[in-house]
């Protein structure tokens, strides 16, 4: 599975959404796929813990951190936490922390770039809305792919995953 988008784009050509390069794998399952829910927060990350403190079977958390360098939007703790819930993976438009523990678990992650900051809880952002960054709109409910080549986006489950 983990040359999977670049198949899913050869069989699906008009069915996926391709994010530009920019995001790193950080996780210990370099490829993942799942239903897209949402957050769009700046260098605060209380969605985001709150969210991965769910079950997250079969999901994917989509967090639109801005693009922030500044702070980090998954630690380790977090991190856990999400694979204990079930969730598949983290994309983050923005930073992770604790990477040596991180590449660790069976949780897919990616993200710009890593910092060792935390943030802010002011449990300020929007849960489950459309965000875009890279070229691409996530819509919650929606289907991501993830794995070493990129990441893909399609509005419906691909048949190869399901």
């Amino acid at each position: 599975m983990t040359d999977l988008t670049p198949d899913l784009c050869d069989d699906n050509p008009e069915l996926v959404r391709v994010l530009e390069p920019m995001l790193s794998n950080f996780g210990g399952r370099e490829a993942f796929f799942g239903e897209i829910v949402t957050v769009k927060c700046f260098e605060d990350n209380s969605l985001v813990k709150e969210n991965l403190a769910t079950p997250g079977h079969g999901r994917v958390l989509v967090v639109d951190g801005g693009g922030s360098l500044r702070r980090a939007l998954l630690g380790d703790m977090i991190a856990e936490n999400a694979l204990e819930n079930g969730w598949e993976g983290v994309i983050i438009y923005g930073c992770i922390r604790d990477v040596s523990t991180i590449s660790q678990l069976d949780l897919g992650v990616q993200a710009l770039s890593a910092i060792p900051l935390k943030t802010d809880k002011r449990g300020i952002g929007d849960f489950n809305i459309p965000v875009t960054f890279g070229g691409v709109t996530f819509n919650p409910g929606e289907y991501i792919y993830a794995d070493s080549n990129g990441i893909v986006v399609s509005e419906e489950a691909l048949t190869e995953t399901t």
